[in-house]
Parts: structure tokens; sequence; C-alpha cells
């Protein structure tokens, strides 16, 4: 029993602790960046926002020519 408790004590040194480090940092790269699907969410909330952007100059300048003070109004 006393020649393994520097056995173990060696293998946790050189082996457990440095497994557990690399293991541990490659879990936190892993996680750092945007999923797929985080991606087409976000490309989705983008197109959305463009289009959204393009209704308003359409209804700007339909107001511009319909109603030339509606700035001032509001």
């Amino acid at each position: 029993m006393a020649e393994l408790i520097p056995i173990i004590s060696i293998l946790c040194i050189f082996v457990a602790c440095p497994w557990l480090f690399l293991h541990y940092s490659t879990r936190r790269r892993e996680t750092q960046g945007l999923s797929r699907e985080d991606e087409k969410m976000l490309e989705d909330l983008w197109q959305l926002a463009n289009r959204m952007e393009r209704r308003v100059e359409s209804l700007e300048t339909i107001l511009d020519a319909k109603a030339p003070n509606w700035r001032e109004k509001s």
C-alpha cells in the first residue's frame, strides 16, 4: 500500500491535473463563439431589420409626397 501513494501522487500531478486543465480550457473555447442556431437567428433578424428599414423609408417617401409638413407636426 505504501508503494501506491507515490505512484498515485505522480499520476495526479502529471496526468490528472493537466488533463483537467486542458479539458476545461477546450470546453471554454468551444462555448465562446456563436452556435449555428445563433448565427442563423442573427442572420434572420438582420434580414428582418433591413426589410423594416426599407418599409419605413417607403412610408416616409409617401408621406413626403402626400403631406410635406408631416415631420413638423409630430
